[in-house]
């Protein structure tokens, strides 16, 4: 695709957007540093990822802008400060002359650190190379690098011995080194998450990761600067007292022109004769960024006068936007003075045809009248339209955001018989294809182009707006909640054997002169009991916050009593449900197969790609449907997860072969919402939706239920009027029902009656953990979506105090945008003051305002008013209608977060950043101080991206409600009774038990859970010196306890020397401690005691599996082995040393193992 040379500066016409960089990766500018600037941010890695497909060898650098407003009180994302400065790092050390950077108007706008900031910084490391640690944590610290226990985050870094962890600030992943004395021995790349490294690297470079260093020179060129600006600035002012004792501030870069003499821009470090590359609107853009500084400089200013302190006492003094940002003469000077392209989707007028580049490429065709025509299949259409441009020549790529959106676009092209298809990884692969395949990959492109014989298809062109994103780095939540899940100090906790406790922290005791961790818990009465950590898996969380919890005696009989009480109920439970469980089994219903031609088209049509969750549910669903049995399925999962999609795929199935649905929701609003989802996936497929609620007509109505009757109508919504006794279904195949523990007991028992023979597909939004649908497993099915969808954005968290500007700038932003706001207050009270407030500080919006002591009607109509746009924000005491799904609000405001719990926060966030727009919460502090609680929980709230960690985070606050939603509201009391993991403990006991009675098994439970007891006079734990981090430590004492084979171990101590360096000797004698328990368990013995002269073994309910092999035993072992009258088994030895002693402690457990997997039958 080379194009001819034009003089410069270029004006480019006819040139699609999204083929900007197909056309830079050719002659003339294939050769050429190119700077690319993007309007904005929001595309810049998906533009990134075009030019390594185009080119993968060509260097790709991002220079982004902050993340935050002009003079904001927050400081920009560390990545994202992470990646502007290594690349202007790199660029002062020099980088190859064909090299592209991607940046963006409001980046080249902006006023930063001058080139000498970064001269000196940099660090290549390599297998071999010398240097100190000492030396390479200076580095690092000067670098912007912060130490940290465990490595997760670019720009953090970690030491353990020899070894020393470090994510660069520009890396997609952290790395490890390891030395031996100063030499660097091994460099490996590793998980931040699983913290397991990969192969060997051969180099790395390290650079710096702040774009403002706090040098004592920096230092103390800002203090004077600051002082001889602001001139009534006290040491009070807690700006300059941070910066002044060398500590970041939040926003601090604000005032970046006052820690340098003189400041750059991003053109001072580019070569002469670098290509700037613009789109058409470019002033315009640029003409609105300086009205927005200037709008910022001026609020700041003005509020600044109208109250000289904010809630937390900082005086807020803004520098003057020329200090801060290029002026509009500066701006223009730099698209003259420079060789620029300017490009433009249309034709246009330019000062010389000899600047004229004339593309002669038009946007790829859009389906979207074959998409929204019943009488027009659209791969059908797809199909033509291919082989159409094939015949006259033309190579045809069809790209998607995703794997999985590419293969669902390739089954279904094979479906309609087009069979010549292969996917490609780059531009030059598509080369080597012949023009009679079509070339199918991976690529973030909105909309497709035809030019010179290449015609490109997008899914989006195909298939219609689909919400996707390239990220990235994603988090893998279930990796992550392991520890962040951990006991802190002062939760509280259930021992088996003596009830709820609260746990006081990590103690190590010297007993019998050598070191053992216990788990410190206090009782009633303040009593301690002290628990050894090789036997922490006799603890479970007690689950719940901020609950009344009454501590158990230790001694007394009560917990026992308790425990008897909810396991007898809970078997009577678990016996009535697989007692229902059964019968259903007995039933016949209609059994539903899949035609995948057409119901691959259906799905292809979902504007998202699956995630694997709900993949999983929707395998179940379908298998439920095909089996014969009359279904009775469960799909938990937050809003937004993707529940009503297995839904919309269900009802397909149904209604496709002759049968109806019924889809029945608690409220109208959520009835409207699934019409409209219904309405808009069905449509094309000639099959009839309708509704039928309290705001449908009469005559509607009337019309609505005679359809019904005669089948006419195939899917049909609704509140519980749908019970109503005027409402007859000719043929109803499935029911599916949304949050039902919101219907009356009236309707839940109409619902009942409605099911015989009817497959049931139920869904909710209340947490339900994955432990206690693994308790049910066989009694009641269940699906549970705890993961987002893949394309989620992030919810961008700010934790911040009360500040008037930034909160009118966050609503005005979001209005501008077309959005809506949710303003959240824990209280009623402070309903009245803050809608005060916003009439002050926001006189031009809308304010609707809703809470629970509102009349049911007025209520919906405040909530169906909001939803229809007539109002801006809602002012509430919570989120109404947590079912509703609002992708119009976007975000969130949270006024004294500090009151509401961890989970409420999690869901509270999770109502904003459904769909391809960034979405904002703002948690707002009191100007006190926080609690200790109240300040982790929200560092947890502002760490955690919500994508995915935080249904299933906030699921532990709320497990109780979440049981007794699914199991009754008795079983919410019985689970504050024991705790909720040990409630689901024994759940899962008897349903086993409760199963094993009906099929005339021995009535014993399945699981019976108790722990060894070993005392072998041995050092355990693992020591501070070892791991540091108390939290750490913790969670791998939580880990240990649950490994059950040789091979586990293994690979645990394999996973420590990796992390943390060789193993010390008390960690090799806790993981034999751990392998002999696994010993015990199997061989039934429930203490072991040694001594100078022997063994004393104790067998749990004085009992072993095979009692003729052990009489055997000791009747071979020549008088070693003897059976006490206390049913204890002594073995009488005496050896050397330690060594030898766990050796043959070791050798008799495994005998008895052996002995035990041999029982007679």
């Amino acid at each position: 695709m080379p194009v001819q040379s034009k003089s410069e500066p270029i004006t480019v016409i006819n040139c699609p957007s999204d083929l900007e960089p197909f056309l830079l990766g050719y002659s003339p500018f294939k050769e050429r540093f190119l700077v690319y600037v993007s309007l904005d941010d929001s595309d810049l890695f998906d533009r990134a990822q075009l030019f390594r497909f185009i080119d993968p060898q060509r260097p790709v650098l991002l220079f982004p802008t902050w993340d935050t407003l002009p003079y904001d009180r927050i400081s920009p994302r560390q990545d994202i400060i992470g990646e502007r400065s290594a690349t202007l790092s790199l660029l002062e050390q020099g980088v190859a002359p064909n090299t592209i950077i991607m940046t963006s108007l409001a980046a080249i706008l902006q006023r930063i650190p001058p080139q000498e900031n970064f001269q000196g910084f940099g660090l290549t490391l390599h297998k071999g190379k010398n240097i100190s640690r000492q030396e390479l944590t200076m580095r690092l610290e000067a670098q912007g690098y912060h130490r940290v226990e465990i490595v997760r985050e670019p720009s953090e870094y970690a030491l353990r011995g020899n070894l020393v962890d470090v994510f660069p600030a520009h890396s997609l992943h952290p790395y490890r080194l390891d030395f031996f004395g100063d030499e660097l021995e091994t460099l490996k790349a590793f998980d931040p998450l699983s913290q397991r490294s990969a192969g060997e690297e051969a180099e790395l470079k390290l650079l710096p990761s702040k774009e403002l260093s706090l040098t004592p020179q920096t230092i103390a060129r800002f203090r004077q600067g600051y002082r001889a600006t602001f001139l009534d600035t006290t040491d009070q002012d807690p700006l300059y007292e941070s910066v002044s004792a060398g500590r970041p501030y939040p926003g601090m870069e604000q005032w970046l022109p006052l820690f340098y003499s003189k400041l750059s821009t991003l053109q001072d470090y580019l070569p002469a004769d670098a290509l700037w590359c613009f789109d058409a609107h470019f002033n315009e853009a640029a003409l609105a960024r300086f009205e927005q500084i200037q709008e910022h400089y001026q609020a700041r200013k003005a509020y600044l006068k109208e109250s000289k302190k904010l809630g937390d006492g900082f005086i807020y003094h803004p520098l003057p936007p020329e200090q801060l940002y290029l002026s509009a003469k500066e701006f223009e000077d730099l698209t003259k003075k420079n060789s620029t392209i300017e490009f433009h989707s249309f034709q246009t007028q330019a000062s010389s045809e000899e600047n004229i580049l004339d593309c002669q490429a038009r946007r790829a065709k859009d389906f979207h009248l074959e998409r929204n025509s019943p009488d027009i299949n659209v791969f059908e259409a797809l199909k033509e339209h291919i082989q159409s441009l094939q015949n006259l020549g033309d190579k045809v790529l069809i790209t998607a955001p995703s794997f999985g959106a590419i293969s669902r676009l390739e089954t279904a092209l094979k479906d309609h018989g087009f069979i010549s298809t292969r996917q490609i990884n780059d531009l030059k692969s598509l080369e080597d294809v012949p023009h009679t395949i079509l070339g199918l990959c991976v690529l973030p492109l909105d909309h497709g182009f035809s030019l010179g014989g290449f015609s490109v298809l997008t899914e989006q062109d195909i298939l219609g707006d689909k919400q996707t994103k390239t990220t990235k780095r994603r988090r893998r939540s279930d990796l992550f909640l392991g520890e962040a899940s951990n006991l802190t100090t002062g939760d509280y906790v259930v021992h088996m054997d003596h009830g709820i406790g609260q746990y006081t922290g990590l103690m190590t005791l010297t007993i019998n002169d050598l070191p053992h961790d216990c788990l410190a818990l206090i009782y009633e009465g303040g009593d301690k009991l002290f628990v050894p950590v090789e036997n922490i898996e006799v603890l479970s969380r007690y689950g719940g916050e901020d609950s009344f919890v009454v501590l158990d005696r230790l001694g007394s009989a009560s917990w026992q009593a308790r425990k008897a009480r909810v396991k007898k109920n809970l078997l009577e439970m678990a016996s009535g449900l697989i007692k229902i469980a059964a019968e259903r089994q007995l039933e016949n219903a209609e059994s539903y197969k899949i035609e995948p031609g057409q119901f691959n088209e259906f799905c292809a049509r979902f504007p998202y790609t699956e995630t694997e969750d709900q993949l999983i549910a929707l395998d179940e669903t379908l298998e439920d449907l095909s089996a014969g049995k009359p279904m009775d399925r469960l799909i938990c999962g937050d809003v937004g997860f993707g529940k009503t999609e297995i839904a919309i795929r269900a009802a397909f199935v149904v209604a496709s072969q002759g049968k109806q649905v019924a889809i029945i929701a608690p409220t109208t609003l959520l009835a409207r919402q699934h019409y409209q989802n219904f309405q808009r996936r069905f449509q094309g497929f000639g099959l009839k939706v309708a509704q039928l609620s309290r705001f449908t007509t009469p005559k509607d109505a009337s019309l609505i239920k005679e359809g019904i009757k005669d089948g006419t109508i195939q899917v049909v919504i609704g509140t519980h009027s749908l019970l109503g006794k005027g409402i007859h279904f000719l043929n109803l195949g499935l029911m599916i029902v949304d949050e039902e523990q919101h219907f009356g007991v009236k309707q839940k028992e109409h619902l009942k009656s409605l099911q015989a023979n009817v497959h049931v597909l139920t869904l909710t939004a209340t947490p339900i953990p994955r432990t206690l649908q693994m308790a049910l497993t066989g009694v009641r099915d269940m699906s549970i979506i705890a993961t987002p969808p893949v394309d989620r954005l992030a919810v961008r968290t700010f934790v911040m105090p009360f500040d008037g500007v930034m909160i009118r700038e966050a609503i005005l932003r979001e209005k501008y945008r077309g959005g809506q706001i949710f303003y959240v207050t824990p209280r009623i009270e402070f309903l009245e003051k803050i809608q005060l407030q916003l009439q002050e500080l926001v006189p031009e919006i809308k304010v609707a305002m809703a809470h629970g002591q509102l009349p049911p009607r007025a209520l919906e109509k405040t909530m169906l008013d909001f939803c229809d746009g007539r109002y801006d924000l809602l002012l509430a005491t919570n989120i109404i209608e947590s079912g509703l799904d609002i992708p119009t609000v976007n975000t969130i405001i949270v006024d004294r977060a500090d009151l509401f719990g961890l989970a409420q926060l999690y869901q509270i966030r999770g109502r904003v950043g459904r769909t391809k727009i960034r979405a904002y919460a703002y948690l707002l502090l009191p100007p006190t101080a926080l609690s200790t609680t109240s300040q982790k929980r929200l560092e947890i709230m502002q760490t955690l991206d919500n994508l995915g960690a935080g249904f299933q985070l906030a699921s532990h606050d709320m497990d109780i409600r979440g049981a007794g939603n699914l199991l009754g509201d008795q079983q919410s009391g019985h689970i504050r009774e024991v705790g909720i993991e040990l409630y689901q403990q024994m759940l899962e006991e008897a349903v086993e038990e409760a199963r094993n009675r009906q099929g005339n098994k021995a009535a014993e439970p399945a699981v019976d859970h108790w722990t060894p007891q070993l005392n072998l006079g041995l050092p355990v734990l693992i020591p501070e010196h070892y791991v540091h981090d108390l939290t750490v430590r913790l969670h791998l004492y939580q880990r240990l306890v649950h490994l059950n084979a040789p091979a586990e171990i293994e690979d645990f101590a394999i996973e420590l020397i990796d992390r943390f360096g060789p193993l010390p000797l008390e960690v090799t004698y806790l993981l034999e401690i751990i392998y002999l328990k696994t010993l015990c368990r199997a061989a039934n013995i429930d203490k072991v005691d040694i001594g100078d002269k022997g063994i004393v073994l104790g067998f749990y309910k004085n009992s072993f599996p095979n009692p003729e092999g052990l009489i055997t035993m000791i009747q071979n072992s020549q008088g070693t082995i003897r059976l006490r009258p206390d049913q204890k088994l002594v073995y009488i030895h005496t050896w050397s040393d330690i060594d030898q002693r766990l050796k043959g402690i070791k050798t008799i457990l495994e005998e008895l193992k052996s002995l035990a997997e041999k029982k007679s039958f």
